[in-house]
């Protein structure tokens, strides 16, 4: 990233929470990260981190009730998304800022065409009429590798797979060329020769639009070291690290971190039948330690770190790491 790059995206002290009959469960707990113009940023971390609920909360889209944004600031271009009416966010949606949904078959209407829900993203957007938006919605169809698209624009989404399903939502997604693209797992259901052509598609249109940025959650750390300029890594609904892409797969400081990357297959090391993993599971949303939220799969774990929950700490002026191993250390020193 440049030196001089400009915030698009500023999120601050984010909470969003779900009620869980009498309980409340903290998906998101206090999170703060930038999205900085023309940058590519990968959220990484397992399953139940928090990176999709990030991704939603960002274009308001938590399902209330059960889910609900306690508290935050999220900044688009200086403005607070959370301080705007429903008819201002639905304007934003689609066009400024767009997302690609990890589950394509409950993303779009079982009920309409996949040609009539492309045309309508055209429709409202550019206020396009019917004959030229059939044309883009076709284009568009064709740049994501949909075989006969001009065809396939009549059929339903039952009548796509999986994979196609998800270019379809590609397409959409990148139809109006936002200024910000959510792409959450956007190529889990493609095989690597359709994913390599969505990732460069995807890529090229960022380009093509001055200061456009692409928030990719993922967890393909692969993908992550070949597109993305700095990365977040997110675990129990907290940022654990914030790296610069190089540093971090170089010079991991967090032992989560450490461990996501441990179980990488590499050619350059000697073979083994087993890859390291980190021990145990995800707990369950309510069975997070109290301290690190991490603590109970550590290699590293001292006696605080079951009560004590850790800061995140900036051990340098483009790094962030959440352990008490870095406490008092101003560039830190490393875990591994």
């Amino acid at each position: 990233m440049e030196s001089n790059a400009k915030k698009l995206l500023e999120i601050q002290s984010l909470r969003t929470y779900f009620r869980v009959e009498d309980r409340i469960a903290k998906a998101v707990d206090g999170v703060d990260f930038d999205i900085y113009e023309g940058e590519t940023l990968g959220l990484v971390g397992e399953s139940g981190s928090g990176k999709s609920v990030t991704g939603l909360s960002i274009l308001r889209l938590i399902p209330n009730p059960p889910g609900f944004i306690k508290e935050g600031n999220i900044l688009f271009h200086g403005k607070n998304l959370l301080d705007l009416p429903y008819s201002e966010m639905r304007k934003i949606r689609g066009k400024e800022i767009s997302m690609i949904f990890q589950e394509p078959m409950t993303s779009l209407n079982p009920v309409f065409s996949i040609g009539y829900q492309l045309m309508e993203v055209f429709k409202f957007h550019q206020n396009m009429e019917k004959e030229e938006a059939f044309e883009r919605s076709v284009e568009m169809l064709e740049l994501v590798g949909i075989p006969d698209p001009r065809k396939r624009m009549n059929d339903y989404p039952h009548q796509y797979s999986g994979g196609m399903r998800q270019r379809v939502m590609i397409a959409m997604a990148l139809s109006c060329k936002p200024s910000l693209l959510i792409a959450d797992e956007p190529t889990t259901a493609l095989d690597v020769t359709i994913q390599a052509q969505v990732l460069d598609l995807m890529m090229k249109i960022k380009k093509e639009k001055v200061n456009a940025a692409i928030l990719l959650i993922t967890h393909d750390l692969g993908v992550v070291a070949e597109t993305c300029h700095r990365v977040v890594v997110m675990y129990g609904g907290k940022i654990q690290e914030i790296a610069p892409v190089h540093d971090l797969f170089h010079d991991p400081k967090h032992p989560y971190t450490i461990g996501l990357l441990k179980s990488l297959p590499r050619p350059d090391r000697a073979r083994q039948d087993r890859l390291p993993t980190i021990p145990g599971m995800v707990p369950e949303i309510f069975h997070f330690p109290k301290g690190c939220k991490f603590c109970n799969r550590c290699d590293f774990k001292m006696e605080k770190c079951e009560t004590i929950e850790p800061e995140l700490l900036e051990v340098s002026p483009d790094r962030k790491v959440r352990c008490h191993l870095f406490e008092g250390q101003k560039h830190g020193t490393d875990a591994k």
